[in-house]
C-alpha cells in the first residue's frame, strides 16, 4: 500500500451552502438527480434511468439494516430532560459483544452504551422513567446506571415479554443526522428507512440506497441486473467529524456486520462486477477481503478488522479477491455456518486499493468527512470536479439528497 506524504484535512473541504442541504426528501424517492461520473467523465440524469446507466453485468450489494428508534427522552420528576442515544449493546460478560439482532430480541432486560445529552443532570443513583399507553397495556421503561464512567446503562421494561424491539418502537424517535437540524416527523419513520431495510440496528440509514422503489427494482430485474444484500449496522461514528489535520490520525469508528454463507458464494460468482449501493455497504465488502486475508494468514480475531490492517499488509501478502472471499467461505463451510457477525473499523482513504468494488451508487457527503476521503480513495481527486459539478447544477445535498453513480 503506497504510502502518501500528505494527506491533510483541508484537502477534503468544500463550501456547502445551508441551503443545498436537502432537510426533507423529496415526495419520490427515485425522482432525485442522478450524477454519473464514468472514468472522467460527468453527465447529468435522473435516479430512474439508473438502470440504463450501470455497467454491464453490474450486481449490486445493499445495506439491508433498519433503523431503529434510538433516541429515548426521559423527564425527571423536577422537569430535567435527559436524552439517551443508543450506540451499541452490552455484554454482562466483559470478554464478549452481543450481537445487535440478539439484543434487539432480548426480554426485559438490556444494556447499551449510549450518548447522554443532559448527564451532569442524572445522578448515578437515580431511576428514569418513560410510562406509555400501548393498545392491550401500559409500557414503562427505566433507565438506570449500568457503569457510569462508561456511559453504559441498563433498561428494564414491563411488560417484560415484550423484545427491546417493541419497546423502541413504542418510547423510541428516529434519530435524524444532526445536519438535518430539525425535529422528526411522522413522516421520517417511513422515509429514513430505505424499502428493504429489514433486520434492526442502525442508529443512522444508509441512505443511497433511499432512492430505491419497487419500479427500481423490477426495472433491474429486466434488465437482468442482479443484487443481494448484507447487513452493517450503521453506527452514530459515521457522523463523527475529523478533528486532526493529518486525517490519517482520525479514529475511526467500528460497526457490526453480519454476512452469509450465500453473499460469499454470490461475491464469487460476479466478483468482477460488484458495485455498493452505499459507503456502508463498500465498507462492508472492503473488510471481508481483508478478513479472508486474516484468516489466510491465521491472525487472531480475523472477523475483527481495525483501521490499520489494510495498511500494514504489502502488496506480496495480498491474495487475490476470490482466494480472501473462499477462504471466509470455506471457514463457514468447514463450522457449518450459514452466517457470522464481524465488526470493521476499516479506514478507506485515498491511496486505498479496491479489492471488490469497482463503482459505488453514494449520495453527497459532509466535508471534510470520512465519506469524502472514502470518495476520493475511489475517483482521486476528481471528487472535487464531481462535487463543484453537483453545486452548480443545484443538487440536494446529504442523507435526503441527490445521488450519484461513480465508476473510475
Amino acid at each position: 500500500m503506497p504510502e502518501l506524504t500528505e494527506l491533510r484535512l483541508g484537502q477534503f473541504q468544500y463550501d456547502l451552502p445551508d441551503e443545498r442541504i436537502a432537510r426533507f426528501p423529496l415526495p419520490r424517492r427515485d425522482t432525485s438527480k442522478l450524477l454519473v461520473y464514468r472514468a472522467g467523465q460527468i453527465s447529468h440524469a435522473h435516479f430512474t434511468d439508473l438502470t440504463n446507466l450501470l455497467p454491464d453485468n453490474s450486481f449490486l450489494v445493499f445495506n439491508n439494516t433498519k433503523v431503529i428508534p434510538a433516541r429515548l427522552r426521559f423527564t425527571k420528576p423536577t422537569g430535567a430532560a435527559i436524552e439517551l442515544f443508543l450506540l451499541n449493546p452490552v455484554s454482562d460478560e466483559p470478554t464478549t459483544s452481543t450481537p445487535i439482532s440478539q439484543a434487539m430480541e432480548a426480554t426485559g432486560s438490556s444494556v447499551w452504551q449510549c450518548m447522554v445529552g443532559n448527564r451532569k443532570r442524572w445522578k448515578p443513583t437515580e431511576s428514569l422513567k418513560i410510562a406509555l399507553s400501548a393498545p392491550d397495556s401500559t409500557v414503562t421503561l427505566t433507565a438506570q446506571w449500568h457503569d457510569y464512567e462508561q456511559s453504559v446503562v441498563r433498561l428494564t421494561w414491563q411488560p417484560g415479554d415484550l423484545t427491546f424491539a417493541q419497546v423502541v418502537q413504542l418510547v423510541g424517535e428516529i434519530p435524524l443526522p444532526p445536519y438535518l437540524n430539525r425535529a422528526t416527523t411522522n413522516a421520517d419513520w417511513e422515509t429514513y428507512q430505505t424499502v428493504y431495510s429489514k433486520l434492526e440496528g442502525a442508529v443512522a440509514a444508509p441512505t443511497a440506497g433511499l432512492h430505491f422503489t419497487p419500479a427500481i427494482f423490477s426495472a433491474l430485474a429486466q434488465q437482468a441486473i442482479q443484487h443481494d444484500y448484507l447487513t452493517l449496522h450503521v453506527g452514530a461514528g459515521t457522523f463523527q467529524p475529523i478533528k486532526t489535520d493529518d486525517v490519517r490520525a482520525h479514529h475511526m469508528h467500528t460497526e457490526e456486520v453480519v454476512y452469509t454463507q450465500q453473499n460469499l458464494r454470490n461475491l464469487l460468482d460476479n466478483s468482477d462486477h460488484i458495485i455498493p449501493v452505499g459507503t456502508t455497504s463498500m465498507r462492508a465488502l472492503e473488510s471481508l477481503y481483508w478478513m479472508g486475508v486474516k484468516l489466510l494468514r491465521n491472525e487472531p480475531n480475523p472477523f475483527h478488522l481495525d483501521q490499520h490492517f489494510a495498511y500494514q499488509t504489502t502488496a506480496v501478502q495480498q491474495p487475490t479477491p476470490n482466494d480472501a472471499l473462499t477462504a471466509v467461505l470455506q471457514y463457514l463451510v468447514d463450522g457449518k455456518r450459514e452466517s457470522f457477525v464481524a465488526h470493521t473499523g476499516i479506514y478507506i482513504t485515498p491511496g486505498y486499493r479496491f479489492k471488490l468494488c469497482k463503482g459505488i451508487v453514494t449520495n453527497f457527503h459532509q466535508p471534510g468527512s470520512t465519506l469524502i476521503l472514502l470518495v476520493a480513495a475511489l475517483i482521486g481527486d476528481d471528487w472535487k470536479h464531481v462535487y463543484n459539478e453537483a453545486l452548480q447544477n443545484d443538487y440536494r445535498f446529504l442523507s435526503y439528497g441527490d445521488s450519484s453513480l461513480l465508476l473510475p
